[in-house]
């Protein structure tokens, strides 16, 4: 095996070993923020579940930048009557995290 092939394999070990944890992070900012008072991840609970969510935005290009949009701005009518109150107390780069682990289904 040559050097960068080692080095290939030693990061993407790496990259398995930490994405539990990376996963436990994102759900503890989702908890941290609030957002699981609303949703949850396999099931509606007053929102939609995160794997719905993820389900809806699966394809778009920019369905990233167009979540934390939704995430900042709160909105309504997307998912039925409930409106998603504003979060305009999450930073952009909060947002951007809780919207990709949305993303990838909750995981």
């Amino acid at each position: 095996m040559t050097p960068s092939m080692k080095r290939a394999t030693a990061l993407l070990g790496l990259a398995v070993a930490l994405s539990p944890l990376t996963a436990s992070a994102n759900q503890a900012l989702a908890q941290q923020k609030a957002c699981l008072a609303c949703h949850t991840v396999d099931k509606k609970l007053v929102g939609p579940a995160f794997q719905d969510i993820a389900k809806k935005y699966a394809g778009q290009k920019d369905a990233e930048a167009a979540l934390v949009r939704s995430i900042k701005a709160g909105g309504s009518g997307k998912w039925g009557p409930v409106p998603m109150p504003p979060q305009p107390a999450l930073s952009d780069s909060e947002a951007q995290t809780l919207a990709a682990w949305v993303l990838s289904g909750a995981r």
